[in-house]
């Protein structure tokens, strides 16, 4: 692999166990798959997929799932090159599919969890500076010195295309909304495309409604923004235009990772040089791919799978 990759992810990390038995609560007898997760994580190994050179910055535990995930992501083509080691364990997450289109999970994390405590000395500024997309989750600007140090990395960055900051808003990670609020909009500042949900938009600009929270976003000088509409499919508007991408219509198994795949498929487009709508249907295709399956990471499609998808609801 080259030395600087083409995307750098960067935030949370975890081992996933997802229930198998679909409508089965946490309080029913059930069994378990593993899997790696952590949405900046997945949105690595979404784009790694798509035949993208793609490194997660991010800290395990000393633990044997430690080894498990850096395995697994070195096995599903991700640059593990800035995946340290922190102190204490390796998060654990556990997802119930009921319902399975929005699955309840349980997040067993500590509070200085590894992947809170990474530092500028973990990634060469250069790598900051000069990959072509540089990802941040919001939930990376929470919490530890991987709080300072996203701030730092974004100051390096100087706004040059491509810097992605996904709104992935998670309450428990905040100590209220109104510092959630602070902290993302000045992330937003520091962008060039947005990516978040109506509840994201809000927290972030103020907004619920798609259109006034792509205007609200845009007036920040962000230059791509994207807002996620649920059952009314994506909108995605820039200074000069928008439009708005209908879901895919399938029969959702799991509605964890969508997201993510919707990430890695968001980045496959702008490396490739692709217009909006066409980056909006792939990303969208590739999103209702993974939820009719039960993973994330492991679910994570290839090119021509989420080319079989778009052709199969043309």
């Amino acid at each position: 692999m080259s030395a600087i990759p083409e995307v750098v992810t960067v935030g949370r990390i975890s081992v996933d166990l997802y229930a198998q038995q679909i409508g089965a609560s946490f309080r029913d007898p059930q069994t378990f798959t593993k899997s790696v997760g952590g949405s900046p994580t997945n949105v690595a190994i979404a784009a790694a997929r798509l035949g993208h050179h793609a490194a997660v910055a991010t800290k395990v535990g000393t633990e044997a799932l430690g080894d498990y995930v850096r395995e697994q992501l070195r096995d599903w083509g991700v640059d593990t090159t800035f995946v340290g080691t922190g102190e204490g364990l390796t998060p654990v997450v556990l997802a119930a599919l009921d319902p399975p289109e929005d699955p309840p999970i349980i997040f067993y994390r500590g509070a200085a969890a590894p992947d809170t405590q990474l530092t500028t000395h973990d990634v060469p500024a250069a790598v900051i500076r000069e990959c072509p997309v540089l990802w941040i989750s919001f939930g990376a600007l929470a919490q530890g010195s991987t709080a300072d140090t996203c701030q730092d990395w974004l100051d390096l960055r100087e706004r040059r295309d491509h810097v992605v900051l996904d709104l992935d808003y998670r309450p428990a990670l905040w100590p209220d909304r109104e510092a959630a609020h602070a902290v993302a909009l000045a992330a937003v500042r520091r962008s060039t495309v947005v990516v978040g949900n109506r509840t994201e938009c809000e927290v972030a600009v103020g907004e619920t409604d798609p259109d006034r929270a792509a205007d609200a976003l845009l007036a920040e000088g962000v230059r791509l923004a994207i807002v996620k509409k649920g059952g009314e499919g994506v909108l995605l508007a820039t200074a000069d235009d928008r439009w708005t991408v209908p879901p895919v219509p399938i029969d959702v198994l799991c509605g964890l990772g969508a997201g993510d795949a919707f990430g890695g498929a968001l980045i496959h487009g702008l490396l490739s040089g692709w217009t909006v709508p066409e980056i909006g249907m792939f990303a969208n295709a590739a999103g209702a791919y993974v939820a009719t399956q039960l993973t994330c990471g492991d679910a994570m499609p290839t090119i021509e799978q989420v080319e079989g998808l778009m052709e199969g609801n043309r």
